[in-house]
């Protein structure tokens, strides 16, 4: 037995993929535009370890590193976390710009709720658009985005968080039917259009095509999902779940995971990148996200060891001086921390040669993908 993990830097992309165009998506670059922005970003360990190398400066790397190009059509949290576990999809989940009636009613009839909305919004402008309302009328609020996404919003006091969940619940098990890829609980507080989501989030997704972590756990190996990676995959193929609600908690509690010194994989995603700064185009919050987990990094390459393997990725773009709110498609940076080698492995052909590093790693017999 030994043990491996993998962090996944929600929407961290290095670079617009050959087919972004097909997403309305040419020319984005997440870290590319960050760095233009912010030309003073203290991110040392990450290019010492081999960001640099991903960049296209000639600078040594200290671990192995590569860029990751997606294979699976679309570019939300969904389809990237399943196609870096081995699963790639080959069609994509609906999208709407208003759910079907019949949907809908389905919804508010099993659930016992009528909602308001029902349109195509961000996080904040539905909030400024229907908060008050859906306070006075007692109704949650529907609303999707360019994503695979059935979002419901409802103020944590005046609706109640335990009946959001129930309501995203019964959404969940609606929505399979029409593939939609997440249901996303959406809490917020505050009054008179002074609002603000609140950490309670929960993500419903719908449940995966087998994946390396069936695998893994049918051969016993014991996969711990940190963050919202229990979500993304409806707990299949994962041991144990330790939910957190930022990247500091999610940090800290790999960092507590690991020396445990347990065998087996612990599988996180630190959220923040994509929520907090992505989606709000916030440039310098997201630089200010990348030097914090880069001082967190220098401290805990540390305790690394020689038999480990240490993937660090992410799941797709979210340019944040890119025009509107949603993800951008773009390849992913990876780093590898494996018996010290130090490869460059150029541009791979899909996110799922993560999958068959961790089933070579294991000695877990897995087809999708090519190992590094």
């Amino acid at each position: 037995m030994s043990r491996a993990l993998v962090i996944v830097l929600d929407s961290v992309g290095c670079g617009a993929a050959p087919d972004a165009e097909k997403y309305g998506d040419t020319g984005a670059n997440t870290l590319g535009h960050i760095l233009q922005s912010v030309p003073d970003l203290k991110i040392p360990t990450l290019r010492r370890l081999g960001w640099s190398q991903i960049f296209g400066e000639d600078e040594p790397n200290e671990v192995s590193c590569a860029r990751l190009r997606p294979q699976s059509v679309g570019k939300d949290t969904t389809s990237g976390h399943w196609e870096l576990m081995g699963a790639i999809l080959d069609k994509p989940f609906a999208t709407f710009e208003r759910f079907p009636d019949e949907l809908v009613q389905a919804i508010e009839q099993e659930a016992g709720v009528h909602f308001v909305g029902n349109i195509v919004a961000s996080g904040t402008q539905i909030l400024e658009m229907l908060g008050e309302q859906s306070i006075a009328t007692g109704r949650p609020i529907l609303y999707t985005s360019a994503d695979s996404v059935l979002q419901i919003a409802a103020h944590e006091t005046h609706f109640g968080l335990e009946k959001l969940l129930f309501v995203c619940e019964v959404a969940r098990r609606i929505a399979d039917d029409w593939s939609i890829g997440r249901v996303i609980a959406r809490p917020f507080i505050g009054e008179e259009s002074n609002f603000s989501r609140t950490a309670n989030r929960r993500d419903y997704s719908i449940l995966p095509p087998r994946t390396v972590l069936d695998a893994l756990t049918e051969a016993g190996i014991t996969t711990t999902a940190i963050g919202k990676i229990n979500d993304i995959f409806a707990g299949s193929g994962l041991s144990h779940s330790l939910p957190t609600k930022s990247n500091a908690a999610g940090m800290k509690t790999i960092t507590s995971q690991w020396q445990m010194g347990e065998d087996g994989l612990y599988f996180a995603n630190l959220v923040d990148f994509d929520t907090l700064y992505g989606h709000r185009r916030d440039v310098k919050g997201y630089a200010q996200a990348l030097e914090e987990f880069d001082g967190w990094l220098a401290d805990f390459a540390s305790e690394i060891e020689a038999d480990d393997l240490v993937l660090i990725t992410a799941d797709h773009g979210n340019d944040p001086t890119f025009p509107g709110t949603d993800h951008t498609r773009e390849e992913v940076p990876l780093l590898m921390w494996r018996q010290n080698q130090r490869d460059k492995f150029g541009v791979r052909t899909t996110f799922a040669d993560v999958a068959a590093t961790l089933g070579t790693f294991f000695n877990v017999d897995w087809k999708t993908g090519t190992a590094l």
